[in-house]
């Protein structure tokens, strides 16, 4: 799946989001989708990035968000390779969701305690 991956991921520049977002999200739906399954390697970072235009970096954190959303596994040599999206894809993109709230919440140092409460209020005001 790796060869043609190029034709079904793109990154627009100056469109609002991150390009690194941007390509985590079209992979993401991928996985999601069926297109990309359990097992299919993705292209190195250095070959995808030249590929598409951008950084190493951008495709490098795109496959960092991916694996923290456990859709992917990095396994140094052997390269990057779709491990999740066999299962609900509503609870795949919930879980994605909740691990980047983790990780902000984390990043800003706010406590486990306080992250549930505001799911909580979020969840009761939306009732």
């Amino acid at each position: 799946m790796s060869a043609d991956l190029a034709g079904l991921v793109s990154v627009e520049p100056g469109n609002g989001t991150p390009p690194y977002e941007q390509l985590r999200a079209r992979l993401a739906d991928l996985v999601h989708t069926g297109e990309l399954v359990e097992g299919d390697r993705l292209p190195t970072v250095r070959a995808f990035a030249q590929q598409l235009g951008v950084a190493p970096g951008t495709v490098a954190r795109a496959y960092t968000e991916l694996e923290a959303d456990e859709l992917v596994e990095g396994r140094g040599r052997a390269g990057t390779v779709v491990t999740g999206g066999s299962g609900d894809p509503t609870r795949a993109r919930l879980r994605a969701a909740a691990n980047r709230l983790v990780a902000a919440a984390r990043a800003d140092g706010v406590d486990d305690d306080t992250v549930l409460a505001v799911v909580h209020a979020a969840l009761t005001d939306t009732r």
